[in-house]
């Protein structure tokens, strides 16, 4: 499983849409989470922290709307966008699911294209490079669909690795990643990497930046991990 591979979270109680909602998904080339209720998916959650959640409102045991709302309290899952999927029409209800904190609401029997777009569009605000868009931060210019990165207009030959890691880097400017993140987002969970692999990849990523000269853009937060910028 490729780590440049979005993570989709399918929270949905019934067998059928699930599973049609989860084929769909993986045909879209995401990778698909799939939790049955509430309670679940919390867990997995905690266990694979999804990029995206595509969450039923009508649960038993815990709601979906309660799980948004546990959600959208912790700083670690917050920033996690949540498409709610209910078939509840009625604006009252709608507003309700903005307010918990979802971040789409989409009515049912929906159609699967539009869902499919609503999703990608979710994860264009929060994984650009996920979706093939171009990213630019100061004088780089990094393009996830032809995999090409320039520094003042100058073309940077990266290895696959430090590609990604300078993809993660651009997607939040500013944004302290520790090590153990960037093994999640970068290299993937199922793979055993040591830490101390981050640190070497890092380094050839400072070299590749520059190599034509200019100050160095990651910045080594002691005792945190890094950040561009």
């Amino acid at each position: 499983m490729s780590a440049d591979q979005p993570t989709v979270l399918v929270v949905e109680d019934e067998m059928a849409q699930r599973e049609v909602l989860a084929y769909n998904l993986e045909a879209e080339g995401f990778r698909v989470l799939k939790a049955e209720d509430g309670e679940e998916a919390m867990l997995l959650v905690d266990e694979d922290a999804p990029d995206i959640i595509v969450l039923d409102w009508m649960m038993p045991n815990l709601s979906g709307i309660e799980v948004c709302r546990r959600l959208k309290t912790r700083n670690e899952t917050r920033s996690i966008p949540v498409i709610m999927l209910s078939a509840r029409s009625e604006e009252v209800d709608k507003v309700r699911g903005l307010e918990t904190g979802a971040d789409d609401y989409v009515v049912k029997p929906y159609s699967v294209v539009e869902l499919m777009a609503r999703v990608r569009g979710q994860l264009r605000r929060v994984r650009p490079s996920a979706v093939g868009l171009r990213l630019e931060y100061e004088d780089i210019v990094l393009d996830s669909e032809t995999h090409r990165v320039s520094r003042a207009n100058k073309p940077l030959k990266l290895g696959p690795t430090e590609f990604r890691l300078l993809s993660t880097f651009m997607e939040k400017p500013g944004r302290v990643w520790s090590r153990e993140q960037l093994l999640d987002r970068v290299w993937g969970r199922d793979i055993y990497v040591d830490t101390r692999t981050v640190d070497v990849h890092i380094g050839r990523l400072r070299k590749a930046l520059t190599q034509y000269g200019g100050a160095d853009p990651l910045r080594t937060v002691r005792g945190a991990g890094y950040a561009l910028g």
